[in-house]
């Protein structure tokens, strides 16, 4: 607003001392001080209002005009109230500086005019935001031109003084206010996005207030698609996969208006969630490729062939070929009325990302194709050491699910189950069909846990499991190569005979000077073998658990 349109509001009680030229300075907000130095507390714009407590005598006018006029103070507004008329000293600095004064009678409250100028200043403000989100929507809605969510949430902040936050049902950070602003702890996040998803499930209609550590947030719901708020559909075909605009304020004591710019700003971030899963289109086709061909058997080097032409696509930029993982996923609800492979799909998208990084970059590197009702995820790892099986790092099934543990289960309520399985990382096509079955099979064990979200990997496939009669073919096959591989693969680059070593030891019942004997070695050497055979597998042969592994896998090898 502006200053003319101060002097001419009536109720307002201002009356022009000076600065009739300046009228057209826009006031962007207001301050009440008595302060002899109030320049830390003001940005510019303001309409600083004083009741002159803060002048001693004549001289103090000067310094306290100029510490205004160098801040960007749009105005000076001095009561009537303490001294009856205001001092000439005071006009004749306001002069000098060129600041716009203005006498306020005895009669007219502060408040009054505070209220005044906060009312006009936000509608203006919210009616400009409206505009720049209005005119930001129609540039994302015809191409990626509009910068992103990440701009309208600095708009919100600078132009609304409003923080708030993308996040992704599993309380992953999607965008939020740029560098210096305020950070949402991971803490908060998860329960953020799990009162939204109780919310949701509860058919409550947004937005959703809640108070984590003594401050209010409002959750707006980001519908992708386009859909409205009461679509007619089943809500649990997207609750696991929608966004939400986390915003730090009660909007429950909001005009209309304002609300409606919020929603407005929904649907802006809706057509980037949509833009970003339209991107994951590539990704999920390569994947469903090379699923259907390691389901129907097909030839290693086809498979291979498949793979050489996803690395690229998955870790842009990275030479080696990768290692890989197969995560399996299955949604299941209580009627079955849902089907779960799409809304597993989505879920692996996110839980796949690490939950501390924000943006969509990471997804990046994610494939994910469903069949039935289960998602299968394609993981690229980087290539690790030769002399190593790929077993360590990777990703770990428990961990991926620790940190959305939480609101995964407010979304799955009382109807709904999330059941998980992780296969060890294999560095060949050869290897994909056992990771498969291994990952399938790792995620019907963590459906036989209680729990609504459960998880499983490799490592909990024990070898005693293995000689149950229900344990597909491949899945043992898995476990062997897994152990015996990196073993096979260094003795036919170095002649290190560790298979033969691995046997000898064992049919000697861990007896160094037998097995020594037996292979016609020095005991020393016989340590260094078996020392290599720990070191390559991971596995510590004076484990009565870890000989029966290796026992197991040569006899099924």
């Amino acid at each position: 607003m502006r200053l003319r349109a101060l002097l001419e509001t009536d109720a307002l009680g201002l009356r022009l001392l000076g600065g009739g030229d300046e009228l057209d300075r826009a006031v962007r907000g207001v301050m009440t001080t008595d302060l002899r130095d109030p320049s830390r507390y003001l940005s510019g714009g303001e309409l600083v209002l004083t009741g002159l407590a803060w002048r001693r005598g004549a001289a103090d006018s000067e310094s306290f005009v100029r510490i205004l006029a160098g801040a960007g103070v749009a105005a000076l507004a001095a009561g009537e109230a303490e001294l009856g008329d205001i001092p000439d000293d005071l006009v004749l600095a306001c002069a000098r500086h060129r600041m716009p004064l203005f006498a306020v009678h005895e009669s007219v409250a502060f408040a009054t005019i505070t209220e005044h100028v906060v009312r006009q200043v936000s509608g203006e403000r919210a009616g400009d935001l409206a505009a720049v989100v209005d005119r930001h929507r129609r540039m994302m809605t015809s191409g990626p031109a509009g910068g992103g969510p990440d701009v309208v949430l600095d708009l919100l902040g600078s132009d609304l003084d409003l923080r708030a936050w993308v996040l992704s049902p599993a309380g992953r950070l999607v965008a939020g206010p740029g560098s210096g602003g305020p950070r949402l702890p991971a803490d908060v996040r998860a329960r953020l996005a799990a009162e939204h998803l109780a919310a949701v499930r509860g058919a409550r209609r947004g937005p959703y207030r809640v108070v984590v550590g003594g401050t209010t947030y409002s959750l707006f719901p980001v519908r992708g698609g386009g859909r409205a708020p009461a679509a007619p559909r089943d809500v649990r075909e997207t609750v696991l996969s929608d966004w939400l605009l986390a915003v730090e304020a009660d909007a429950g004591d909001w005009p209309a208006e304002r609300l409606d710019l919020l929603q407005g700003v929904t649907q802006l971030i809706a057509v980037e969630r949509d833009r970003r899963d339209a991107a994951r289109t590539v990704r999920r086709r390569l994947a469903q490729e090379v699923l259907e061909l390691v389901r129907t058997g097909a030839a290693p080097a086809e498979i291979a062939a498949r793979l050489r032409v996803a690395a690229p696509v998955l870790l842009p930029g990275l030479g080696a070929a990768p290692h890989w993982q197969v995560v399996v996923a299955r949604v299941e609800w209580a009627d079955g009325d849902v089907e779960g492979g799409p809304v597993a799909q989505s879920l692996l998208e996110e839980i796949l990302v690490d939950p501390l990084s924000s943006g969509p970059e990471p997804s990046d590197r994610i494939a994910v194709a469903h069949t039935g009702g289960e998602a299968v995820a394609l993981v690229p790892l980087p290539s690790v050491s030769a002399e190593h099986d790929g077993s360590e790092g990777g990703l770990a099934a428990d961990a991926l699910l620790e940190a959305v543990r939480a609101p995964l289960s407010a979304g799955l309520d009382d109807d709904g189950r999330l059941t998980l399985g992780v296969s060890a990382a294999v560095h060949s096509a050869e290897g994909l069909r056992g990771a498969l079955e291994e990952a399938r099979h790792a995620r019907r064990v963590a459906a036989a846990r209680p729990g609504r979200v459960c998880a499983a990997g490799h490592q909990e496939l024990a070898s005693h499991v293995l000689l149950l009669p229900f344990v597909p073919d491949d899945v043992r096959r898995a476990f062997t190569a897994r152990l015996l591989d990196p073993l096979r693969d260094y003795d036919r680059r170095h002649r290190a005979e560790l298979i033969p070593t691995l046997e000898a030891f064992l049919d000697s019942d861990g007896s160094w000077t037998r097995c020594a004997t037996r292979l016609h070695l020095h005991v020393n050497t016989l340590r260094y073998r078996v020392g290599r055979i720990e070191q390559l597998t991971g596995r510590d042969l004076s484990r009565l658990e870890d000989k029966l592994d290796f026992f197991l896998a040569l006899r099924m090898s």
